[in-house]
């Protein structure tokens, strides 16, 4: 039997026998996800690979110390107290701080979706998002990840990343959205190239049919620590076009509040 995204339940029940006590908690945390944002003392147990009264005692501990919390239908869910721990991350919060009043410009100016993002090993995790309710609908949210490749964020901070990150990524899977995703390495790494060289990446309608993104980087100490974007409903490089100038310099005013920093 396969845990559900996970191991076959043997595989996570042997491997749950060489865990330590802090590693078992940490695998309880780790079975939640956006996808499986509630989950029952026997779900989490599955997940796990641990017995139905280990999962208890774990799930005993979380709660008392406010990283669980369980909801009147009995199940369980991320408790504030993990919320707070997260505020502290120095690429969330201290970013989010420096970038909420560019972006709030950029989105007064625009009313389109603008987003902040930065990379964890091979995907996006978007750390801010503003967008106006007739927006071009976009597959992202705060605190969700993505692919790199697809992306204008994404574009951008792959390009930018580690040698050995980009080989990993061109090495594939590239995974194709629409039939605008750029999914032939050869062609991707000289999409990379024009990032670096031209200073913003452009998405044309690789998430989406009806969606077109620009964004930039934003570095510290010349070290590109996230990226920018607007995503505006197009069909064609050229509905970005106008934004670009608008997008590169929030990103500087962002990278020049986090140096002062």
């Amino acid at each position: 039997m396969r845990v559900p995204g996970g191991l076959p339940e043997a595989g996570a029940r042997a491997l749950s026998a060489t865990r330590t006590a802090g590693g078992k908690l940490l695998a309880v945390l780790g079975s939640f996800s956006r996808e499986r944002s509630a989950l029952t003392l026997s779900e989490i147990s599955r997940l796990v690979g641990v017995p139905l009264s280990t999962a208890h005692r774990l799930v005993g501990e979380l709660c008392a110390w406010g990283a669980l919390e369980r909801a009147d239908d009995g199940r369980y869910r991320i408790g504030l107290r993990i919320w707070e721990l997260g505020a502290l991350a120095p690429r969330g919060l201290g970013l989010r701080e420096a970038a909420l009043p560019f972006m709030e410009d950029l989105y007064e100016v625009t009313h389109e979706n603008v987003q902040l993002a930065v990379r964890d090993d091979v995907e996006v995790v978007f750390v801010e998002r503003f967008a106006a309710r007739d927006a071009v609908a976009v597959l992202t949210q705060v605190g969700g990840r993505f692919a790199l490749p697809p992306t204008g964020v994404g574009l951008v901070l792959l390009a930018h990343a580690p040698a050995d990150v980009q080989e990993r990524v061109l090495a594939g899977p590239l995974r194709r959205y629409t039939p605008h995703t750029v999914t032939d390495p050869l062609q991707l790494r000289r999409v990379l190239a024009e990032v670096r060289r031209t200073g913003v990446a452009v998405s044309d309608r690789q998430v989406t049919t009806d969606a077109v993104s620009v964004a930039a980087p934003i570095e510290v100490r010349g070290s590109v620590v996230a990226a920018l974007s607007i995503v505006v409903r197009g069909s064609s490089p050229a509905a970005v076009r106008a934004m670009t100038p608008g997008v590169r310099a929030a990103a500087r005013g962002i990278s020049r509040a986090l140096s002062a920093g």
